[in-house]
């Protein structure tokens, strides 16, 4: 039997299976390249899109699972590899380590490597992350994500910059 979806996006598939996982595999009707097209076309919040990142620590490889609307944290991705310093990777390494290529990549397969979580992503009902190619997408609880990811939930993003708005306790 010929699969009509990419290589790629049959790893993912057979993971998903062979894992046992509660999770649903998407073909977007567009391809998302941004985390904002990819929430934009499924409908649902920016947040819950799971942007997957490779950092290179001391010349060893980490994937990182951060929120769609956060920024990596570098320094306490070294800190949490206890490593002096993390760099985001450049296309071939995040492919070498993964086996997908940048815009594409899920967090499984396991790639034999330490995954990280950002740690508020457990807080959301369901998140999206990439099915191996740009145009799909498995959605998941974040407790899942973490068992199929091998994943270690922690503080891996940017604080956020606080905003000059006034709070309900200022009006």
């Amino acid at each position: 039997m010929t699969s009509a979806w990419p290589e790629s996006v049959d790893r993912v598939a057979a993971f998903l299976r062979e894992s046992g996982a509660e999770a649903r595999l998407e073909e977007l009707a567009g391809g998302a390249a941004t985390a904002q097209e990819a929430a934009e076309t499924i409908g649902c919040e920016l947040h819950q899109i799971v942007k997957s990142l490779v950092f290179v620590c001391d010349g060893t490889p980490v994937v990182v699972l951060v929120p769609g609307d956060r920024r990596a944290d570098t320094a306490k991705i070294a800190r949490a590899a206890n490593a002096a310093e993390a760099r985001v990777a450049l296309p071939a390494e995040v492919e070498a380590t993964t086996g997908f290529t940048p815009g594409s990549v899920g967090p499984f397969p396991g790639s034999g490597k330490r995954v990280l979580v950002e740690q508020t992503l457990l807080t959301e009902p369901l998140v999206w992350v990439g099915g191996g190619s740009p145009r799909h997408m498995v959605a998941l609880t974040p407790t899942e994500l973490v068992r199929l990811a091998r994943g270690e939930p922690m503080d891996v993003v940017e604080q956020p910059a606080y905003d000059s708005a006034p709070t309900p306790a200022e009006d």
